[in-house]
């Protein structure tokens, strides 16, 4: 039997938490949090055996420890941990950055028992009580091991992730930054600048937040995440998302001038480039953009429209991931658009729907 310990219970490590509850059936589960709430909820859920109020040598008889506080916090929590880590322990943590954390564990002398962890996973919703298992599912896990850590423990670490659902892939610390400050930091510094552009240049009847389309809403989903966590990956992570932002800047002044010069066939080339680049991403089975299994659907605008086509779906045993109103239909057809697990449901729910005389349409 293994104890995994978590400093941190939150979204990522509770979803850790739950997933290695779920499939591994004799481990035991250790957990901290200064929420003590999400302790409660953790022990009365049966997803922690144990919960302690304080980092303390409670952690001593952890096989492996997740260290899932808020980035600027790991180093704090360190601090108290070390004392009753025992030598044979693996300590990782679930940060989106991850030099930092190496260099705090070098300046510890921990190098020998510490392998970098980073989930791609998350969701604008925070805390335990959002934490759920498939978060993990088919989510890259990145892994940055020290130089020093057994080569078995890091092979450990990548069959739990493999066990957990989740595809591990190892990089150094500094590749992982500099590709996360790419394709995940510098992406929210775009959409937190656009969506303040839109509401500084907005009416004051808020014209431009009520049509906002959904090309608007996709990209800016997610500004809708912890402001406070990305203001300290923006800290932690500076130099990369600096050097990334200055190459973003020239490339918007290098479109300026496309449009300046009237020009059709770098406009041309530029949109067709972009699109061709990113459907490879969707094609790619393991590309970082995984295909949507979605039907939009005509509805008659009624009590109980929603909830008959709910019904019928749920009577033929198709799960539902999501469902909502399209009030803006600038890129497709349907007003409600429903959102499915996999292609078989959505074929299924098409076939079914179309039986029952709805009109379809679908995107992936």
């Amino acid at each position: 039997m293994k104890t995994f310990g978590f400093i941190g219970l939150g979204l990522i490590g509770g979803s850790i938490a739950r997933a290695i509850r779920e499939n591994i059936s004799d481990a035991r589960i250790l957990a901290y949090d200064v929420n003590a709430e999400s302790l409660r909820l953790a022990k009365e859920s049966g997803v922690a055996d144990a919960v302690t109020e304080s980092i303390d040598e409670s952690f001593s008889s952890c096989d492996m420890i997740f260290l899932c506080a808020p980035v600027q916090k790991n180093d704090s929590n360190l601090l108290l941990l070390k004392p009753h880590l025992s030598k044979e322990c693996l300590l990782t943590d679930v940060g989106s950055v991850k030099t930092d954390i190496h260099e705090n564990i070098k300046a510890q002398g921990l190098e020998a028992q510490f392998i970098g962890g980073h989930p791609m996973a998350g969701s604008e919703r925070v805390g335990f009580i959002n934490s759920k298992s498939v978060l993990l599912q088919n989510a890259y896990y990145i892994l940055t091991p020290t130089e020093s850590v057994p080569k078995e423990w890091l092979e450990e670490y990548k069959e739990l992730v493999t066990l957990l659902g989740a595809i591990p892939l190892v990089l150094s610390c500094a590749q992982h930054d500099y590709v996360t400050a790419a394709v995940s930091h510098l992406p929210h510094v775009i959409s937190a600048s656009l969506v303040n552009l839109v509401r500084d240049s907005d009416n004051a009847d808020g014209l431009m937040k009520m049509i906002a389309a959904g090309g608007f809403k996709d990209i800016t989903r997610i500004s809708s995440s912890s402001a406070a966590m990305w203001q300290q990956i923006c800290l932690t992570n500076t130099s990369n998302i600096e050097t990334l932002l200055d190459n973003y800047i020239a490339s918007l002044q290098k479109f300026r001038g496309f449009l300046e010069e009237r020009d059709p066939e770098k406009l041309y080339k530029t949109f067709d480039d972009a699109r061709i680049y990113r459907d490879s991403f969707i094609s790619a089975s393991s590309g970082p953009i995984k295909k949507s299994f979605v039907l939009t659907v005509d509805i008659a605008d009624e009590p109980g429209a929603i909830a008959a086509i709910a019904t019928i779906l749920a009577l033929s045993q198709v799960s539902i991931k999501n469902i909502g109103i399209t009030h803006n239909r600038e890129y497709e057809g349907g007003i409600l658009r429903i959102e499915f697990y996999d292609k078989d449901s959505t074929d299924k729910a098409d076939a079914i729907l179309k039986g029952k005389g709805y009109t379809i349409y679908t995107r992936d």
